[in-house]
């Protein structure tokens, strides 16, 4: 027999979704908010200049990143074939990141090392798999603090290969582990740093639509470390 104080408060999948759209909106606009509000701040300072574009400027990619990372999240959850499945090498390409970040590694204090199976592979195309490490890396270099280490690795056992990042940073209290796949959440230690806080929404999606999986654990160096498990690649 149906509960009828369940039947009342059960909410169709149309009213669970304009939920869920009206709270990503009013989030959005939240986070949109947050750098023009500095944007106008600065422009009404009479600081230098020099200084106020330069700030300003810094806003503004802000934004635009913000922007592009919430409509290539829409593009992945509208279910359009945007994520190729490979499988690829994975080593070369994770290689070819994290020396496109070198320099924003350097200012921001962070070592990254890549290690792994020179034969290793992950069922992603390149581009793919490009994405996942630029936001698993960028993740590290907002947030592990300077003076730390990002070790980027892929290890083959059994019949998974798992593609891991982990660093020595600061971490993430074991209460918001499960929530740092959540679009926009940022933990209290990261809400001074800059970011859209989608990075690693992006790298579930990705992961779970190539048919692996993702979590987040203390790394051994006490940072954070997140753990992409897919299926062993023919």
């Amino acid at each position: 027999m149906v509960n009828e104080a369940e039947t009342d408060t059960a909410q169709s999948p149309l009213e669970a979704y304009e939920e869920l759209r009206a709270g990503f909106t009013a989030v959005v606009s939240h986070e949109l908010r947050t750098p023009l509000a500095r944007a106008l701040t600065l422009l009404e300072s009479g600081a230098d200049p020099a200084t106020i574009v330069q700030r300003v400027r810094a806003e503004i990619e802000e934004m635009t990143e913000l922007i592009d990372d919430v409509l290539f999240l829409a593009e992945l959850e509208s279910g359009r074939a945007v994520v190729a499945f490979g499988p690829s090498e994975a080593l070369p390409e994770l290689e070819r990141v994290a020396a496109g970040l070198t320099e924003r590694a350097e200012r921001a204090d962070v070592r990254i090392e890549v290690t792994g199976d020179p034969d290793s592979k992950l069922p992603l195309r390149p581009r793919m798999l490009a994405v996942v490490a630029e936001n698993l890396i960028e993740n590290a270099l907002r947030y592990a603090g300077p003076g730390t280490t990002l070790r980027l690795a892929v290890e083959i056992g059994g019949d998974a290969t798992t593609l891991v990042a982990a660093d020595d940073g600061v971490g993430v209290e074991d209460s918001d582990l499960p929530r740092v796949f959540e679009r926009f959440f940022r933990s209290d230690r990261a809400r001074a740093s800059r970011g859209t806080g989608l990075g690693l929404a992006i790298v579930k999606h990705i992961v779970t639509s190539a048919g692996g999986s993702v979590e987040a654990v203390r790394s051994s160096g006490g940072g954070l470390e997140i753990r992409c498990r897919f299926p062993a690649a023919a």
